[in-house]
């Protein structure tokens, strides 16, 4: 019902699991992962249990492949159950039960699984690792797992249609705030194309729940901060301080500190209000 790639980051500070069925909600079952332990897809008819036992394990120091060996030592339906499992260090393991539906099956590289069952065929796993091979100079784990879903789907994907798609990535202090470990938790319960939605959620996801790089930040000064201030004005704030708050910009905006600073894409998106403006039939700058 499902194809995913679960996988360690390049600089081994990150893991994630990406994935799509013609299943509702397939993010609520098949992924799991944890910031310097590694992560976990379960499918088929999955044994959700398995993904706190596998991190379990890999918490007490197992490798991916005896994690998963334990696993289908203790199920009663080993079968029925597919997996694919990352572990800290980035090695990977996976198994497809003799009663996944067909096409099932899986591959392992280094750091990263990819599997899948009720396919089109073994070419939605090639493309979604050829995929994976190309994006290695990509920094963000989450765009190389995008892309490799993108890859699998447009290959084929779930033969039975779509449905939903998720994408979970972990890594230390990157969530909200910095205050927990989820850098990426997206999830399309219900879409005619999920994966494409999950592309437009993933470009939401930077400007509102990711915090500024230093090579985003603009320093605000005189003549950048006059133009922001008329920008949120017009856009119906008393001033930028109110627009960045009302617009949950807080992670990508520092107005108090010395220097002051605003993000690029911030400073894209006010601009663009102006842009918009203009265009806007009976708009003042239109009347000539």
């Amino acid at each position: 019902m499902t194809f995913s790639i679960v996988a360690r980051s390049t600089d081994g500070e990150s893991w994630g699991v990406a994935v799509a069925s013609k299943f509702l909600a397939v993010g609520s079952v098949v992924p799991a992962a944890v910031a310097g332990l590694g992560a976990i897809a379960v499918q088929a008819e999955p044994n959700v249990a398995w993904k706190g036992l596998a991190l379990a394990m890999l918490d007490d120091g197992a490798t991916a492949q005896v994690a998963l060996d334990r696993l289908l030592e203790e199920d009663d339906s080993p079968d029925d159950r597919q997996a694919g499992l990352v572990d800290q260090e980035g090695g990977g393991a996976a198994h497809t039960g003799a009663g996944c539906f067909p096409w099932a099956g899986h591959r392992v590289g280094p750091g990263v699984t990819v599997q899948g069952n009720v396919l089109t065929g073994p070419e939605v796993l090639a493309a979604m690792l050829e995929s994976w091979d190309a994006t290695r100079d990509e920094p963000e784990l989450a765009r190389r797992l995008l892309a490799a879903l993108q890859a699998g789907d447009r290959a084929g994907g779930d033969r039975r249609g779509r449905q939903s798609a998720a994408l979970l990535v972990v890594r230390e202090e990157a969530g909200y705030g910095g205050l927990d470990d989820v850098a990426v938790d997206l999830r399309v319960d219900e879409h005619r194309e999920p994966v494409t939605e999950l592309a437009r959620l993933l470009d939401l996801n930077r400007i509102y729940l990711t915090a500024s790089t230093e090579e985003e930040r603009v320093h605000l000064d005189g003549g950048l901060r006059a133009e922001l201030e008329e920008l949120a004005r017009a856009a119906g704030h008393p001033d930028l301080a109110t627009y960045v708050g009302f617009e949950n910009y807080e992670m990508r905006a520092d107005l108090d500190s010395d220097p002051a600073w605003v993000d690029e894409l911030v400073v894209a998106v006010l601009r663009s209000t102006r842009q918009l403006a203009r265009r806007t039939p009976g708009h003042a700058c239109d009347s000539s």
